[in-house]
């Protein structure tokens, strides 16, 4: 028999109570669908936090699926709402112990969001934002990508039936043009980054009525993506690590995860001591590494030129610059770089002495946090998490592969 519950939310009662301003801290119901505030800032969405702790404890997640919808109470779905998914299963965490131990670190561990149903932490994020854009009766979505998010949006929006638009750079990787194509999204290739990509969708936006899903220009995705975080959480049985290093772009899922771990703090779930979190960038755009280094709560300007082929951190100025920064400072974490070739290094070091296949994004996370124990920002004791956000495209490696017609043909020397 075939279990349909599963696409409700198994009647668990959601506390959200209202909409937040990130800006302003200017309150609205959240009863209708938004997108940015009247103040041009991103909306955060706000839970009866004390209800919620009457109403559940850790325990009770026990005995609910293993998936990202398992602590329904701080999510925004209401009971009845269908969820739109395709098996967000919790994502595994590999351990790098060879590696920690030869860099002399406490423990360094993966969080895998490659195995997310679209191959990319994006599925989480596109999830949630599609789901509660099926609650307020959205027929035409439309989303700006460097490529992830594309490939979430054309995917769940076909699940949920509706159309989908994705605008993404002219060297946006094949793969995932082709899968944009093969879900039945409208595709659009530009000849520009992410930002020329997004301002196409706020130009199209009133003229197509479409519902535009860009990073924190809804309030939704950031919710999916903080479930990488009260995920987490329980996977380490309520004790966070000292660190974690996030590949930040827009930023969703990082500032998602420092949400979710001071809503599961104020819930008595987690104690006093939360990570410092890490934010890194590829050193051909660096916006957030600059406004760090200047002791800034906001990025400027857009940087220029970018000149990184790392796609997921790729984004000249995020929306969500302020609420970055503030992670960064509240939390005691920084902002680190790697190079594009550093990435790659550390992707092929990585699969041949751990035979973990990380992203590039994951593998960039691992290059910046080998610099920063060189550089003394990193002790002996320190747990580290990396989050690896995506299937794995490895670089062409040339002389590895080696043709033969019978085992004659093989040499051990």
């Amino acid at each position: 028999m075939v279990d349909t519950e599963n696409s409700k939310a198994s009647g668990q009662q959601s506390f959200v109570s209202h909409l937040e301003c990130s800006l302003t801290g200017e309150t609205f119901a959240h009863d209708k669908l938004w997108g940015l505030s009247p103040a041009g800032a991103p909306l955060l969405v706000r839970y009866d936090l004390d209800a919620a702790a009457a109403a559940v404890g850790k325990e009770d997640l026990l005995a609910r699926p293993g998936d990202m919808w398992r602590l329904g109470e701080l999510l925004p779905v209401p009971p009845e709402a269908e969820r739109i998914e395709l098996g967000e299963a919790i994502t595994p965490l590999v351990t790098m112990p060879r590696a920690a131990s030869k860099l002399g670190i406490g423990a360094l561990v993966f969080k895998d969001e490659g195995k997310m149903p679209t191959g990319s932490f994006k599925a989480r994020g596109l999830a949630m934002a599609v789901t509660m854009a099926k609650v307020f009766g959205v027929e035409r979505l439309a989303i700006p990508t460097a490529g992830n998010a594309g490939a979430a949006a054309a995917a769940y929006g076909a699940r949920a039936g509706m159309e989908v638009f994705v605008f993404m750079p002219d060297d946006t990787p094949e793969l995932i043009v082709d899968k944009i194509a093969f879900h039945g999204a409208h595709g659009y290739q530009v000849n520009g980054l992410i930002n020329r990509c997004g301002e196409m969708v706020r130009e199209g936006t009133p003229k197509f009525n479409w519902h535009d899903l860009s990073t924190l220009a809804e309030p939704y995705r950031i919710e999916g993506k903080k479930t990488m975080g009260t995920e987490l959480a329980e996977q380490v049985n309520w004790q966070l690590p000292d660190v974690i290093y996030y590949p930040t772009g827009g930023g969703t899922g990082f500032i998602g995860m420092w949400k979710a771990f001071k809503e599961l703090q104020h819930l008595g779930w987690l104690g006093d001591k939360l990570p410092r979190m890490v934010a890194v960038q590829a050193v051909g755009c660096t916006p957030v590494i600059d406004a760090y280094e200047r002791g800034l709560d906001h990025i400027p300007e857009p940087w220029h030129p970018v000149t990184t082929s790392v796609h997921g951190t790729r984004v000249p100025k995020p929306l969500g610059d302020r609420l970055i920064m503030s992670v960064i400072w509240e939390s005691g974490g920084h902002a680190s770089s790697a190079s594009d070739e550093e990435a790659d290094a550390a992707q092929l070091a990585i699969a041949r002495e751990e035979g973990f296949a990380a992203c590039q994004e994951g593998a960039l996370c691992y290059a910046a946090m080998v610099k920063d124990i060189a550089a003394g920002r990193l002790s002996r004791d320190d747990s580290v998490v990396i989050f690896n956000t995506g299937m794995c495209m490895p670089p062409r490696e040339g002389g590895q592969i080696k043709a033969f017609e019978s085992i004659a043909d093989i040499s051990l020397t």
